[in-house]
């Protein structure tokens, strides 16, 4: 269901509730990832505050989609980062799964300034279009504004961790490396490093040195995107950083491949998704988010 007071989170900007609407906030799946599998799960509201949301970050209102525990403040944060297909229905299932466990959990649409990512039928045309026309910069601020506006609707900014997927999930370590209230950092095969671009200047494995929280890496030994050399080259700038960087774990799961965790894409691997998703919510409680 959608939040009823949609209408009064940014009561100074005008936007169009309808427009707002139609962005990618937790309804439906993307088109390039159709038809979704039969073991796809769904986590219902019971209990919960869930549905669309939205706040300024540079000018811009960012849709989100958030869910949490109803009636209840002072709640741990979590920050969900989506894929490459934006905040479609399995990133809001994420969110309610970790709003049953007792968080305030956000999931901002970080596209909200290229294009509705709903729009492209294939994902190279999604990357090539649109993913690759993200600048970096606007998705940390937009990840800041996310942080603050859960400050101001329930959450304990004392206790926020990241959680983020594939696209996301390098984005999780770059806001590990950006923002310094962050306590605990996953990131599900997030990819480490890559060619500079304008929009994308540095990656993971450069800046090492400035992490702000330790970062689980959930990756699979199948994934041809994330190499075994790079994450060792990443474990070994990790053990020349800092002190809280030398904190960060990896675990690959051996016959798992990208995007294991996806629950509704062919690639889902049930044995390795529910061990990483134990592994999250203990690395979440371990550094002090729950």
């Amino acid at each position: 269901m959608l939040s009823p007071d949609i209408d009064t989170l940014v009561p100074h900007v005008p936007f169009d509730r309808r427009t707002f609407l139609k962005a990618t906030i937790g309804s439906g799946f993307a088109a390039a990832v159709l038809p979704v599998s039969a073991q796809t799960i769904h986590t219902d509201t019971a209990g919960l505050e869930a549905g669309a949301v939205g706040f300024q970050s540079q000018g811009t209102l960012v849709p989100a989609y958030r869910a949490q525990p109803q009636g209840k403040t002072h709640l741990p944060v979590v920050i969900v980062i989506h894929e490459i297909f934006g905040v479609h229905e399995h990133i809001a299932d994420v969110c309610r799964r970790f709003a049953k466990l007792g968080y305030l959990a956000v999931a901002p649409n970080l596209y909200s300034r290229q294009g509705d990512p709903n729009a492209y039928k294939s994902i190279q045309q999604l990357s090539n279009e649109l993913v690759s026309k993200v600048p970096d910069a606007s998705v940390m601020a937009d990840l800041d504004a996310a942080v603050q506006w859960a400050g101001e609707h329930g959450g304990d900014l004392k206790r926020v961790g990241v959680v983020g997927f594939c696209w996301g999930g390098r984005q999780a370590w770059l806001f590990a490396e950006h923002n310094p209230k962050l306590k605990a950092v996953v990131s599900f095969y997030g990819f480490l490093e890559g060619k500079p671009t304008d929009t994308k200047p540095f990656n993971p494995i450069d800046r090492v040195a400035e992490l702000h929280a330790p970062v689980l890496g959930l990756y699979g030994l199948q994934d041809q995107g994330n190499p075994q050399d790079v994450i060792e080259r990443m474990k070994a700038a990790i053990a020349k950083g800092p002190e809280v960087a030398r904190g960060s774990q990896f675990v690959v799961y051996p016959d798992a491949g990208h995007a294991f965790f996806a629950d509704y894409r062919p690639s889902y691997r049930k044995e390795d998704a529910e061990d990483a998703w134990r592994r999250t919510i203990a690395w979440l409680r371990e550094h002090g988010v729950a």
